[in-house]
């Protein structure tokens, strides 16, 4: 896993990534945090969202996506079902939903650039030791870079 410190959308726009990732609870809010500013940039993404069946927990460990163009670049943009409920306090992130996404993320983008903010470990609560190992694990030998934000 590469690191880099910066605005995961401004870089993606800029073309860094192909793909980027981002955690969301399976009520189609996109309310808050790096989910809301996705759903203000891409708009696209939001629509995907909301294509999907509110509050079903079938959708824990899939995700929605949508392909967008910016600036003369074509990425695509994940919704990852990583925690079901939002709000709440304590540890909304789910593990093993987690490692399914990233699973299925490099089985259907293999060979791309990825990039993701601290996935599950911002409002979701989730540990991010946790975390980073799963994605390490599920995307072993692909291009993919956490982006620590400041902006």
């Amino acid at each position: 896993m590469k690191s880099v410190k910066g605005d995961l959308i401004r870089l993606a726009i800029e073309g860094h990534f192909d793909v980027i990732i981002h955690g969301c609870n399976c009520f189609c809010t996109m309310g808050a945090g790096i989910a809301r500013a996705i759903r203000e940039t891409f708009p696209e993404a939001w629509e995907a969202d909301l294509s999907t069946e509110k509050g079903s927990r079938e959708k824990l460990g899939t995700f929605s996506h949508a392909w967008v163009e910016r600036e003369g670049h074509r990425l695509a943009i994940i919704n990852a079902y990583s925690q079901y409920h939002y709000g709440g306090g304590g540890v909304l992130a789910d593990y093993k939903a987690i490692r399914s996404i990233f699973k299925k993320l490099k089985r259907d983008f293999s060979g791309r650039r990825f990039g993701y903010p601290l996935l599950g470990a911002g409002l979701a609560g989730g540990d991010w030791n946790v975390i980073s190992q799963i994605i390490d694990e599920e995307l072993e030998g692909e291009d993919h870079t956490l982006v620590k934000f400041s902006g």
